[in-house]
């Protein structure tokens, strides 16, 4: 008998607005707060400084505004959870973008006009709307959900480079924002290794089964993984290395499946 097909995961389009707006606004505060100095700091991505690095934040708003101002995409769309792994394609463009946009001028200027933009595209865009991204068509509701993972993705980011020598706490994760990323990086896992052999647990948010092989049908499967949403979102893009996650006891995996190095990162 072939196995069952999954389920598309559904979110909550009300939430998921709430989430993005909520997550751009924490990190607007933080932004607005730096120091020229702060602003020059070296992050974890390569020749980026924090400067850039924010201005990335919101063009993760911009692209919201851009694409529900373009014209309605006719081809298809891009299934949700393959968004991540097609993502990864385009890593010089969104570099050439994101420095494109700072120079433009000053980041206040930027998040405010930023800000007001994305309010009233969120208000006056239906869910249903198709939109153009450089990845393909996306409805829009469904453009907001990776709009979760960019912005909770890059707010850790944030916090990284600015974690020595702040005054201020780190910018928050909107629990709403952060649950849409954990879910979506766990479905792009298991469309990207289908299967039933090894169960992936982040808890509050969500569980995945993946990897060929046995698939368990009642009790404990012989193959886990559990770690906790920062944990998975760092594993599934590349911040933090499967098997330093492991030896720090951040993940834990058992069984002979359980090892999920040779599938991660799935998101540059």
């Amino acid at each position: 008998m072939p196995p069952a097909k999954k389920r598309t995961r559904s979110y909550d389009p009300a939430k998921t607005r709430a989430a993005v707006l909520a997550q751009f606004d924490h990190v607007r505060t933080a932004v607005d707060a730096l120091t020229p100095e702060q602003l020059a700091l070296p992050t974890r991505l390569g020749a980026w400084t924090v400067r850039e690095l924010a201005g990335h934040l919101a063009m993760a708003a911009t692209c919201v505004v851009r694409g529900a101002e373009a014209p309605a995409p006719t081809g298809p769309e891009l299934a949700l959870e393959r968004w991540p792994s097609a993502n990864r394609a385009h890593a010089q463009a969104v570099d050439d973008d994101t420095r494109e946009l700072v120079a433009r001028g000053p980041l206040g200027e930027l998040y405010a006009r930023t800000a007001d933009d994305l309010a009233r595209t969120l208000a006056a865009t239906p869910d249903d709307r198709p939109v153009t991204t450089r990845l393909g068509a996306l409805r829009f509701a469904d453009l907001l959900v990776t709009r979760t993972v960019e912005l909770i993705v890059h707010t850790d980011d944030l916090n990284d480079a600015l974690a020595a020598g702040r005054d201020a706490g780190p910018v928050p994760y909107d629990r709403g924002a952060l649950a849409a990323c954990t879910r979506l990086l766990l479905d792009a896992l298991a469309t990207a290794a289908p299967g039933g052999s090894v169960e992936v647990r982040v808890p509050p948010f969500a569980v995945v089964q993946c990897v060929e092989g046995p698939r368990h049908t009642r009790g404990t499967p012989p193959n886990v993984v559990e770690t906790d949403p920062l944990t998975w979102i760092r594993l599934a893009t590349g911040r933090t290395a499967w098997a330093d996650a492991v030896d720090d006891a951040q993940v834990s995996a058992s069984g002979e499946r359980a090892d999920l190095s040779a599938l991660l990162p799935l998101l540059g």
